[in-house]
């Protein structure tokens, strides 16, 4: 169980919730949608509850395990091998590797004495093995991680060699893992997703609906993906951005959004009718004030309609939406780009090889794959941002590249939103960046914040609005529309329809392929190169 108590919360010197008493508890069996806009506070929220962060006043308390998963999850040591990170959730992989210790000193001792005590020692952590699981362990990992998308061969490679989704869905398998009893138990695992749907196609996103379906813990979980909110949340914590406070309803999705519509609409007619009434104290009151005998009565007429408006509860504002447009594109040649015979691997493990791209001056093109087929390493390639084994770019006359990184690689954490978009635009005018930064929702103390300190959805934010402050005429945009609200991803979808320049997309987004309307896809890890058809279409959210 978690509660917390008096939290606030606040980034900088921003405040973004405000939770007096316990009304922030989840116990074993509530699964609940921690909902709001882009920047409510979500993420730095669920990141105070895991412990991973300090409250501003308040404090939160734990009882029994937690299971976390952020939006940018710590991978430990990247060459650790993926099975072996999944099995750290238990402990079980020290125990492997004490007993495998053991063993090679039972073999190897000749003082009676000291085989005996490895030989405890061996039988102590043979008892603690078997009681985490033991040796059903392992296919139960493997188990989880299929389900999540991840092959077998994948779990016998180091986490360096795997693409950023299938680092992510190693760590969502571990978390899980932990909550999983492998007796076929009850586990009092309290679950705390943030994003978890991200990286994950149809298969495996239905699979962990099931999952969490059934999960005998609590859970909290931050989702922009509706179906998964719908099937599994029983309670709804909506965070409030405009008045900074938590509503929590006690039922499931459809019902919460039922009765918030309910409620918004009742604050509206209360509204109007206050309204009414105190204009017409107050007309009441302007009349008896121009006689001096009456100034009193008049005084308190107003003072009565001032009353009536502040007893009423704030009616919900609309949600403040980012305006994004992508730059006109500067111009270029004909071709600004092109690849030919791009190859990479890591060790004996070959990613993509032979890979031949042309990129037409405003052509569309979206780079389709399995998770770790090396959809997001052609893109670094693309940009510079990483190196091919063998091959080479071609940089065409004027070329100018906008580049979106899937894991925000783009932004720097430790500097301030500000200094950001004045190292992504170092030429534009202040002014002219204040107002680019204020049509992107960043305004006031907001512009001092640490970008490491934003949301998932701040920091997409934040990266497009750098890609504005370009001209480029090549856009490599690898999932732009993660950790997104509904109506933030459609301003990045108008976007893409509006943009003339040229576009290489990675995405598991059906929506955005549609939106960019692309002439053709790019098959990896072959470097196979066709024209786009509805049949890629039905492609894109099972890869």
């Amino acid at each position: 169980m978690i509660t917390a108590t008096d939290l606030e919360v606040r980034a900088g010197v921003r405040t973004l919730l405000t939770a007096p008493g316990d009304q922030l508890r989840v116990q074993p069996g509530d699964r609940i949608g921690l909902v709001g806009r882009n920047g409510a506070g979500k993420t730095t929220t669920l990141r105070i509850l895991a412990g991973e962060g300090e409250p501003y006043a308040g404090a939160v308390t734990a009882g029994g395990e937690v299971g976390y998963l952020p939006q940018d999850p710590r991978e430990g040591n990247l060459d650790t091998i993926a099975k072996n990170r999944v099995l750290s959730a238990r402990g079980l992989d020290e125990i492997m590797r004490s007993m495998e210790k053991q063993q090679v000193l039972m073999a190897e001792l000749v003082d009676d004495n000291a085989r005996d005590r490895a030989i405890r020692k061996f039988g102590q952590l043979e008892d603690r093995f078997s009681s985490l699981g033991g040796y059903q362990a392992e296919s139960e990992a493997a188990r989880i991680c299929h389900s999540l998308g991840l092959p077998d061969r994948i779990l016998d490679q180091p986490l360096r060699t795997l693409s950023g989704g299938q680092r992510r869905r190693v760590e969502l398998a571990r978390i899980l893992f932990a909550a999983s009893d492998g007796s076929g138990g009850k586990s009092g695992t309290t679950l705390l997703l943030d994003e978890p749907t991200n990286h994950l196609d149809a298969d495996s996103i239905n699979w962990l609906r099931g999952f969490l379906q059934s999960h005998d813990g609590g859970l909290i979980v931050i989702s922009h993906d509706v179906d998964l909110l719908e099937s599994v949340v029983n309670r709804v914590w909506f965070l409030d951005a405009v008045r900074g406070e938590a509503d929590v309803y006690n039922m499931g999705w459809q019902k919460y959004l039922d009765a918030r519509a309910t409620d918004e609409q009742r604050r509206r007619r209360e509204r109007a009718n206050a309204e009414k009434k105190a204009g017409a104290l107050k007309a009441q009151a302007a009349k008896l004030g121009a006689k001096a005998t009456k100034a009193v009565a008049a005084k308190n007429m107003v003072r009565r309609a001032e009353q009536m408006m502040e007893s009423l509860d704030e009616v919900r504002v609309a949600d403040k939406t980012a305006h994004i447009k992508f730059p006109a594109p500067a111009p270029c040649g004909k071709t600004p780009l092109m690849a030919s015979g791009l190859s990479k691997s890591y060790g004996s493990l070959e990613i993509f090889t032979g890979v031949d791209l042309a990129i037409d001056r405003g052509s569309r093109v979206v780079v389709l794959g399995l998770n770790g087929a090396g959809k997001t390493t052609l893109l670094r390639m693309l940009a510079g941002a990483a190196k091919p084994d063998t091959g080479q770019l071609e940089p065409g006359r004027g070329l100018k590249i906008g580049y979106f990184a899937q894991e925000h690689d783009t932004i720097d954490n430790d500097a301030t939103v500000w200094e950001n978009i004045r190292h992504a635009a170092p030429d534009a005018g202040e002014q002219d960046l204040r107002g680019l930064l204020g049509a992107f929702m960043f305004s006031g103390p907001q512009l001092e914040q640490p970008a490491g300190t934003l949301s998932g959805g701040e920091k997409t934010r934040l990266a497009l609005a750098g890609l504005v402050s370009s001209a480029a005429n090549l856009l490599l945009l690898d999932e732009p529309t993660n950790n997104l609200d509904p109506i933030s991803r459609e301003q990045v979808l108008a976007a893409l329809r509006t943009y003339e320049g040229a576009v290489v997309l990675v995405t598991h987004d059906p929506g955005a392929a549609e939106a960019l309307n692309p002439e053709r896809v790019i098959l990896l890890p072959d470097g196979t190169e066709d024209h786009w058809s509805e049949e890629y279409a039905e492609l894109i959210s099972l890869a």
